[in-house]
């Protein structure tokens, strides 16, 4: 049986003990030339994008047509409740699962309830019944928790770490990249609608179609040991760990300083997700909500790119510079959004209005203001999953901590679609998306700081590294 790699304390307080081997600088050149591409980092994020696409991606382009594009928000946020609330339970069980089956198997039986949420929404939409909606998303919640905690994990502890914004950033897009094929394909059968309902039934049959191939995408991953770095290193992540060490190591970083700092942030991203897609729902046509589908996805990306790159690219050489400044941007884009939010909610409180495109003046302030909140959380959501991927270089412990945070971000998502799902005023929904943020500020300026400070740590060991090789060559 495997033992356990001793972690440091803190994630963020002091260099975890990476499981990773390093090779020798001339060898490793040499033998890089001959590493097959799908054994390399690049495809294997490209491979974990491919079900993010098929997976979650066109979950999210249902529900980016507002509330799975139903009629009444109520069945759907209360469903999507019943989702997270089984999604928390397995998102944090996901190290034990892939301790025992590997990242591959679990990425693959991640995607299987997928398909089965989208069904419900048919089923319901086409035939009236509403059980197989709860069926579907139990089943949906209990498998998506593992994909959850694994994909964090491949995504932001496979890659070299001068990479890991842009990989974060091309993760992201397929995903996105689910709601401009799932909003293309709802806008194109219902671009005549012009009044407040559900969309079409056979919009779901091809979201069913896509997800099924969900399962078979995910067998094209490599395992972290079989995989190797740009720079020679190859990927360690130790399995067969006895089921009470997992358990002891779950508990030490649960109650460590990094988690403790994220949570405020990371519970802020999973409350907020119930609000547009209920606001969508609530104001807006079906042609519209299409339209928001598609574009929101769009702004999206483009949001986790800019993320990505501005901590990424040297365009000022220290990344402290670089990971304050892009703090502050999200900081600033975030706390206008929010406020511009609840000022219009407040006037649509008191007008409800049904707005199309067919009447821009009225039409523009309430969708302007849906594209600076997919503006603002896609760049939230690229920060997160990078602080998150400079806690530790070693997948075995990105499934803990992807595990952990995502687990809290889950818990957030849940207790937020059950409050819509009451239902709850969106003029108290936003107002508590405004406090939440505020909130949330101080404490991810303190996790930015710490993992600046990590990064000089690691900097100052690897040049102690350099030195020795130096001097046994």
């Amino acid at each position: 049986m495997s033992g356990e790699p001793v972690a440091a304390k803190d994630g963020l307080d002091k260099v975890a003990q990476s499981s990773i081997t390093v090779a020798n600088a001339d060898s490793s050149t040499s033998s890089l030339n001959h590493i097959p591409f799908f054994r390399r980092t690049l495809f294997q994020i490209l491979v974990v994008g491919i079900c993010a696409f098929s997976a979650p991606g066109i979950w999210s382009a249902m529900n980016g047509l507002g509330v799975g594009g139903s009629q009444s928000p109520d069945l759907v946020n209360a469903a999507n409740a019943l989702l997270y609330a089984f999604m928390t339970v397995t998102c944090f069980i996901s190290p034990w699962l892939t301790n025992a089956v590997g990242f591959r198997w679990t990425l693959s039986l991640g995607t299987l309830g997928y398909p089965l949420y989208a069904a419900g929404l048919y089923v319901n939409n086409r035939f009236g019944s509403t059980w197989f909606v709860y069926v579907g998303a139990v089943a949906c919640g209990i498998s998506a928790g593992f994909f959850w905690g694994v994909e964090g994990a491949i995504a932001t502890g496979y890659p070299e770490e001068h990479k890991r914004g842009r990989y974060i950033a091309t993760w992201f897009t397929f995903r996105n990249f689910g709601n401009v094929i799932g909003g293309a394909i709802s806008l194109g059968l219902n671009h005549n609608v012009n009044r407040r309902g559900q969309v079409g039934y056979q919009t779901y049959l091809g979201f069913i179609a896509i997800q099924c191939l969900g399962c078979l995408f995910a067998l094209l991953l490599s395992n972290p040991e079989k995989v190797q770095r740009d720079d020679g290193t190859r990927i360690e992540a130790p399995r067969g760990i006895y089921w009470r060490t997992e358990l002891h190591e779950m508990w030490r970083l649960m109650r460590s300083k990094s988690i403790l700092l994220l949570t405020p942030l990371f519970w802020y991203f999973g409350w907020t997700q119930a609000y547009p897609g209920t606001y969508f729902a609530t104001y807006f046509t079906v042609r519209s909500r299409a339209l928001g589908s598609f574009l929101g996805a769009v702004v999206g990306t483009f949001a986790t790119w800019l993320g990505g790159t501005l901590v990424d690219i040297h365009w000022t050489k220290k990344r402290q510079t670089r990971a304050i400044s892009t703090y502050i941007l999200i900081a600033l884009l975030n706390s206008m959004t929010w406020i511009w939010a609840v000022y219009i909610q407040n006037e649509y409180r008191q007008t409800h209005p049904v707005l199309d495109w067919g009447n821009q003046a009225a039409f523009g302030r309430g969708f302007g203001v849906y594209m600076f909140e997919r503006l603002a959380l896609g760049m939230v959501e690229n920060y997160i999953y990078w602080c998150i991927s400079n806690l530790s270089d070693s997948p075995g412990d990105q499934i803990r901590y992807s595990s952990l945070l995502r687990g809290i971000e889950t818990a957030g998502v849940c207790i937020g679609f059950g409050v819509q799902a009451v239902p709850t005023s969106l003029i108290a929904t936003a107002s508590i998306n405004l406090g939440l943020w505020f909130f949330a500020l101080p404490f991810s300026y303190y996790a930015t700081v710490k993992v600046v400070r990590k990064f000089n740590e690691l900097d100052k060991k690897r040049d102690e590294n350099s030195e020795v090789q130096s001097t046994q060559l």
